[in-house]
């Protein structure tokens, strides 16, 4: 099982970045998808996740300003950034999971990061 992490980059406050996570091996149809972030030194910290109905998970702090998706053909899940803060910079993670509490867990499987960067 892989999960492939993409999109990431460097961008100014107030700008936009799309994350997009490839995940092969096996179907994700039925599974809840979701993204963490990290930054040296903290723990990865829950940021969105789409339950396998659609039903969406957001952190308070990302909440209005992030929106995660998904292609359960195409076993992807997406998740756009828009009014990024400073704040907001750390390496992004998808994983992904038979029930939101394993998200929360961090207890499913997990792709390697991308890294956004915004400056102020």
């Amino acid at each position: 099982v892989q999960l492939q992490a993409s999109g990431g980059g460097l961008v100014q406050t107030g700008g936009s970045l799309r994350l997009s996570c490839a995940a092969s091996g096996r179907s994700f149809r039925d599974y809840v998808m979701g993204w963490f972030r990290q930054t040296p030194g903290k723990e990865r910290e829950f940021v969105a996740a789409i339950g396998w109905s659609g039903v969406l998970y957001y952190a308070d702090s990302v909440k209005g300003r992030f929106t995660i998706s998904r292609d359960k053909v195409k076993n992807t899940v997406g998740l756009q950034t828009n009014s990024l803060k400073p704040e907001d910079t750390a390496l992004y993670y998808c994983t992904a999971a038979q029930t939101i509490a394993q998200i929360r867990g961090a207890l499913g499987y997990w792709g390697q990061g991308t890294q956004v960067t915004v400056s102020s």
